[in-house]
């Protein structure tokens, strides 16, 4: 009996240190298309850590589910600026901009 129930402990407690790295974050980047939206979600998909990611054409807002103590909030956003999308505090290089298709070319926020 006392075996079961340590075994019931060890179990509510690993799945609360995995549920406690599990971090959600939302934060606009800028794009037009459903092209945008694939080349957005796939840059944050190859990061390792990811659980979820929905960018929203409409809102320009995107929502990232990520493991913290894999990835953090800065990698995820040099992931999205390197495909050539910018996000209010991290700006994409005009070079990656550039290679973005036409119909992907957002007007740009202004550099701070």
């Amino acid at each position: 009996m006392k075996t079961a129930m340590y075994i019931c402990i060890a179990l509510l407690l690993n799945i609360m240190v995995l549920s406690a790295a599990e971090h959600k974050d939302t934060f606009k980047v800028y794009g037009n298309c459903g092209m945008c939206k694939k080349t957005i979600e796939k840059a944050v998909k190859e990061i390792q850590g990811i659980k979820e990611v929905h960018w929203s054409k409409k809102t320009k807002m995107i929502d990232i589910t990520y493991d913290d103590a894999i990835t953090n909030l800065e990698t995820i956003k040099k992931a999205i600026a390197k495909v050539g999308y910018d996000m209010d505090d991290v700006r994409a290089n005009d070079e990656n901009y550039d290679q973005l298709h036409k119909c992907c070319q957002y007007e740009r926020p202004a550099k701070k």
